[in-house]
C-alpha cells in the first residue's frame, strides 16, 4: 500500500512540473519578437549525417577530447607490448618503452600519417609532456625510497671501487665518444653547445644503471637475498647516487652558462641537501613514529603531506636551476628507514604512476625518436659504436673490477651484466639533454636506441651465465 502511494506520488510530481515546464517554454517563446524565416536548404549543404560525422570530428579535436584518446592509445598499447615484453623473457619495461616508438613518427607516424597527425597533433603534446613530467617527478620519488643506505654502507668497501670504476670507465669512453662526434661528426652534435656540457651529458648518459629495473630483476630471479644480489644492489645505489649528483652539476653548468656562473646553484643545491638531511628527515621520524597507525597504514593525510613534500623538493630544485627530478629524488632518499611505512607509502603510489604516468612518459619520448633520421650506414655504424662503447666500459668495467676485488669470473659477468641494464632511468636522462639542447634528435635517437638494447641484453645474458630463470612480474 506504500508502495503504490509512493508511485502515485511519483508519477503526479512529473506530470504537474513536466506541465509547468512546458507552460513556461510556450510562455516565453511567445514574447519572444518574430523571426525571419530561414532561407531554403541550398544545394550542396551537407546532410543530417555528415553534420553529425563533423561535428564528432570537431569534438574530437577538442583539447580534452584528444587528451583523452592519447591516453587510451597509449595506455592500451603500453599494457599489450608490456606483457607480450615479459612473455619473451623481457622486463615489460622493454615493451612499454618499444610501445612508445610505435606511437612516434617512427611507425605510427610512417604506416598512417594521417591518423598519427590527427591523434598526436604538434600543438596537442603540450598537456601530455606535463603529465608525463608529473610521472617522472613520482617515479625518481620512488628510485630515491628503494635506494637502501645503510645496506650501502655495510659493503662500501667492495661496492665502493666496483661501482665508481663502472662509472668511471663508461663516462671515460663517452666523453671520448663524445670528442670523436664534436671533430667528424658536426651534424650531431649541437653547434650553440660548448664541449663541457655536452661531453659530460655523454659520459653520464654511458655509465648510468637503471637502480629500479635491476632491483626487479634481481627480485624475479631470486637473487635478492644473495651476497651476490646484495652486492649488485649497493652497487647501483652508490653508483645511481653517485651519478645523479654529477647529472646535476652538468644540468647546473649547462643552465648557467658556464662552470663559473653555476657556482651559487652548486652552493644552493649544498644547502637544500644539507636541510633536507639535518632538518626535513628527522622530522620526518619523528611524525612518522608518533603515529603507528599510519606507520603500518599510511592515511590520506600521510599521503598528501609526502605528496607536498615531494613537489615542494622538486618546485625548489628547479628554480635554482638543476630540475625538478632531483629534488624528487632526495625526497625519495630522506624517507624513515621504516620499512613497512615504506612499502605501503610506494603501493600506493606506484600502481597509479606506473600503469598511467610513465606510459606517457614513453609516448613522449617516442615521438621525439625518430628512427628515420638515421637514414645511412654511417649513422647506424655510429650508432652501433655507441652501443658497443656503453657495454664496454659498464659491462666490462664492472667485471674487471669485480674481479680484482676477489669476485670469480662468473660472479663478476653477472654483476657487470646487471650493472648494464639503464632502462627508464637512461630514457629520463635523455629526454632532460634533448630538452637542454645538449643532444640533437638523430644522436637522441641512436642514445634511445642504446638504452633499449643494454636493457634488453640484460636478460639473455643472464641466462646465458645460468642464472636463475625469469619469472613473469612488471618491472
Amino acid at each position: 500500500m506504500i508502495m503504490r502511494k509512493i508511485a502515485l506520488a511519483y508519477v503526479l510530481a512529473l506530470l504537474v512540473f513536466g506541465a509547468g515546464i512546458c507552460a513556461a517554454i510556450w510562455t516565453g517563446r511567445q514574447a519572444e519578437p518574430p523571426r525571419k524565416s530561414a532561407p531554403a536548404r541550398m544545394t550542396g549543404q551537407p546532410s543530417g549525417m555528415v553534420q553529425a560525422a563533423l561535428l564528432v570530428r570537431d569534438n574530437l579535436r577538442q583539447p580534452l577530447s584528444l587528451l583523452l584518446l592519447q591516453l587510451i592509445l597509449i595506455v592500451l598499447l603500453a599494457r599489450i607490448l608490456g606483457a607480450a615484453a615479459a612473455r619473451a623473457g623481457q622486463p615489460a619495461v622493454i615493451g612499454e618503452m618499444v610501445a612508445g616508438v610505435v606511437l612516434g613518427p617512427s611507425v605510427l607516424g610512417g604506416l598512417f600519417p594521417h591518423f598519427f597527425a590527427f591523434v598526436f597533433p604538434a600543438d596537442s603534446l603540450g598537456a601530455l609532456r606535463i603529465l608525463s613530467q608529473v610521472g617522472v617527478i613520482l617515479f625518481m620519488f620512488l628510485v630515491g625510497m628503494e635506494l637502501d643506505l645503510h645496506q650501502a654502507r655495510r659493503q662500501a668497501d667492495t661496492a665502493l671501487m666496483v661501482s665508481h670504476v663502472g662509472i668511471i670507465l663508461p663516462c671515460f669512453l663517452g666523453v671520448v665518444f663524445a670528442l670523436f662526434i664534436h671533430r667528424f661528426h658536426r651534424p650531431l652534435a649541437p653547434p650553440e653547445v660548448s664541449f663541457l656540457p655536452f661531453g659530460l651529458f655523454m659520459g653520464i648518459a654511458m655509465s648510468l644503471t637503471a637502480f629500479p629495473v635491476l632491483a626487479r630483476i634481481l627480485q624475479e630471479r631470486g637473487l635478492t637475498t644473495t651476497p651476490l644480489g646484495s652486492l649488485a644492489l649497493t652497487c647501483a645505489a652508490i653508483g645511481d647516487l653517485t651519478a645523479w649528483c654529477g647529472l646535476a652539476l652538468v644540468v647546473a653548468v649547462v643552465k648557467a652558462g658556464g662552470l663559473e656562473a653555476s657556482v651559487v646553484t652548486i652552493l644552493l643545491t649544498l644547502a637544500f641537501i644539507a636541510a633536507l638531511s639535518f632538518l626535513v628527515k628527522p622530522w620526518l621520524n619523528h611524525f612518522i613514529q608518533a603515529r603507528p597507525y599510519h606507520a603500518t597504514a599510511p592515511g590520506p593525510g600521510i599521503v598528501v603531506a609526502m605528496l607536498i613534500l615531494v613537489f615542494s623538493s622538486a618546485l625548489f630544485t628547479e628554480i635554482i636551476g638543476i630540475h625538478a627530478l632531483f629534488g624528487a629524488f632526495l625526497a625519495g632518499v630522506i624517507m624513515p628507514a621504516n620499512a613497512e611505512f615504506r612499502f605501503h607509502l610506494r603501493g600506493k603510489l606506484e600502481n597509479f604512476t606506473s600503469a598511467l604516468l610513465l606510459p606517457l612518459f614513453f609516448a613522449f619520448t617516442g615521438l621525439r625518436t625518430q628512427l628515420g633520421l638515421l637514414h645511412d650506414w654511417n649513422a647506424w655504424s655510429i650508432c652501433a659504436g655507441i652501443i658497443f662503447a656503453a657495454t664496454l666500459g659498464k659491462l666490462g668495467g664492472t667485471m674487471i673490477t669485480a674481479r680484482f676485488t676477489g669476485l670469480n669470473w662468473h660472479d663478476s659477468f653477472v654483476l657487470g651484466a646487471l650493472m648494464n641494464t639503464r632502462g627508464l632511468v637512461e630514457l629520463i636522462v635523455l629526454n632532460l639533454g634533448l630538452d637542454l639542447g645538449v643532444f640533437t634528435p638523430p644522436l637522441f635517437t641512436m642514445l634511445v636506441i642504446m638504452a633499449l638494447f643494454t636493457t634488453a641484453m640484460t636478460g639473455p645474458l643472464l641466462s646465458r651465465a645460468k642464472v636463475l630463470p625469469r619469472t613473469d612480474s612488471r618491472v
